[in-house]
């Protein structure tokens, strides 16, 4: 682990990523040293910086502290994580901050192959997303929704949760992002009010839009979620996880799901 690019494990305790979750995070795959999904990576990172008022470190000082951190794991998992450093009490966002900036490697431990070949079976969670647009679409440290959400079950054979915000629209996964398909069309929830926006949500995007599928973000409901004729999950260390069950419905594992678990990476 490297903290401000030194090796160390802990933090100041009056840092305000602990104290407010004054902060933002990544966490990607990295492959022999070569972080995957990079490009999309880099862009929601300093899009999220952006939008906290947050000072983005240098993308090459990022990069050569994730080789560094991933130099002996030939598959790693690495994770980034900005937060506004020491200031003062109260909330206030100080004139001076001083960020800290950690970046850690962990070895890869994967997912069961099953999921990405045959689909998962998912549930609707009971927590509710909050609408609050000046956080939309941001990896920001405060989680504890889907802390909660994820919570709510413990049977296995559930690989992940489905969230709504409070007027009841379909935003995302606890850990992942939502695609449907009807038509031919690719739609995916409007992250404008509440929810992330990640990576390989973003890479997935691109890579359809490249092949001439149509891709529209837009608000979903339940009942559009049923209808669909496929559907799939995705972040960026699972990759794709077409959907075969919820609630008793069950879907295919479409064919454009599978074209897409093959481009989007």
């Amino acid at each position: 682990m490297l903290i401000n690019g030194h090796p160390a494990s802990s933090i100041n305790a009056a840092d305000r990523g602990l104290a407010y979750g004054d902060g933002i995070y990544r966490t990607l795959e990295v492959m022999n040293g070569q972080p995957l999904l990079w490009r999309w990576q880099w862009q929601r990172l300093a899009a999220d910086c952006a939008s906290l008022l947050l000072p983005c470190p240098d993308e090459a000082l990022l990069l050569a502290e994730i080789q560094a951190v991933a130099a002996n794991l030939e598959r790693a998992v690495v994770k980034i994580v900005l937060t506004r450093g020491v200031g003062q009490r109260g909330y206030a966002i100080p004139a001076a901050c001083s960020p800290t900036r950690i970046v850690s490697a962990a070895p890869w431990a994967g997912y069961p192959a099953e999921r990405a070949a045959q689909g998962i079976c998912v549930r609707w969670c009971e927590t509710r997303l909050a609408i609050q647009p000046r956080l939309a679409g941001i990896k920001h440290l405060n989680r504890l929704e889907n802390v909660l959400a994820r919570s709510e079950w413990h049977d296995p054979a559930i690989a992940e949760g489905l969230l709504l915000d409070m007027d009841g629209t379909v935003v995302e996964g606890t850990m992942s992002n939502l695609f449907m398909v009807q038509d031919g069309e690719l739609l995916t929830p409007l992250l404008d009010r509440c929810g992330v926006s990640g990576a390989m949500r973003a890479s997935i995007i691109d890579t359809a839009t490249m092949l001439g599928i149509a891709v529209r973000e837009t608000r979903l409901t339940p009942a559009q979620l049923l209808a669909a004729d496929e559907a799939f999950v995705c972040n960026s260390l699972a990759g794709i996880w077409p959907l075969r069950q919820l609630d008793g419905h069950r879907w295919p594992v479409g064919a454009l799901s599978a074209r897409l678990q093959q481009l989007a990476r």
